[in-house]
């Protein structure tokens, strides 16, 4: 079982490498047109949105307590697996 350090790097890294392809589907967003930018677009802000609700999630298990974390650890999991599943149905759209 992971430390809680273990954890919260473990987490931090897979946000830093997500966010580097939400950066690549906007570049791809970006050379689309018309209704497929649209499309793309719309796609990206929700998983834009679970991107910055998973930042904010990082943050509270980095200053959660003790006799917090497991029920932030619980909630940042839900928020983990939000993004996970919205980029992995983003990037299945935009191949």
């Amino acid at each position: 079982m992971k430390t809680k350090n273990e954890y919260i790097e473990s987490l931090a890294a897979e946000l830093k490498e997500w966010s580097a392809q939400i950066d690549l589907l906007t570049a791809k967003t970006e050379e689309s047109v018309g209704m497929v930018k649209l499309k793309y677009t719309q796609e990206l802000n929700s998983v834009r949105a679970h991107q910055q609700a998973a930042t904010i999630k990082l943050h509270e298990l980095e200053n959660a307590s003790d006799d917090a974390w497991d029920q932030v650890k619980i909630t940042a999991d839900k928020i983990w697996d939000d993004l996970r599943t919205g980029l992995t149905s983003a990037s299945a759209k935009f191949k």
